[in-house]
């Protein structure tokens, strides 16, 4: 799964929390959403500003990730972390370490056994031009961070381009039932 970092504000302070669990959910307007445990420091900045950033850090951002992943906001000041900048809403912190950057504002929280599913309206997206290839973003540029959840988990890089999506099985064809 590729890894991204939240950002939220939590007392003032920028916080970060390590997170694989996420995804775009809609386009109209675009959302995102992103799961988290309820006793993570970083859903209460969450709750309480109803913002949140999603940054998707570099392979080379290995270490920094699982730092946030590791110590609770709660008992670690993290917003010294990395470089902050902030957006449209001022309260989703930002990390200008990362290749991309996703400002959202909370529409949803849904209650889960463990957890909270955050659903946020993207309402800003981030990217510096050394990350793009004909205005788009680049993932061999973007270069994200992948993790495997699995014992023990690990943290991998991207491999090689297979093939154009929507285009590879146009001509595909199922083998006929027996």
């Amino acid at each position: 799964m590729p890894v991204c970092i939240v950002g939220a504000e939590v007392d003032g302070k920028p916080n970060f929390e390590a997170i694989a669990w996420f995804n775009l959910v809609d386009y109209q307007p675009h959302m995102i959403s992103i799961s988290s445990e309820k006793s993570h420091h970083t859903n209460k900045g969450i709750r309480e500003n109803r913002t949140f950033s999603v940054n998707i850090p570099s392979a080379s951002m290995a270490a920094a990730t699982d730092y946030c992943g590791i110590y609770s906001g709660s008992k670690v000041d993290k917003s010294k972390a990395f470089s902050v900048f902030y957006g449209d809403l001022k309260t989703a912190p930002m990390i200008s370490e990362c290749p991309i950057n996703i400002e959202c504002r909370l529409t949803q929280t849904i209650e889960l056994f463990h957890g909270e599913l955050f659903i946020g309206e993207i309402v800003g997206v981030y990217t510096e031009s050394k990350y793009l290839t004909d205005n788009k973003p680049d993932i061999r540029k973007i270069d994200p961070l992948i993790f495997e959840n699995s014992a023990p988990s690990n943290y991998w890089k991207l491999g090689e381009h297979i093939a154009k999506a929507f285009e590879i099985g146009k001509d595909y064809r199922p083998h006929p039932e027996e």
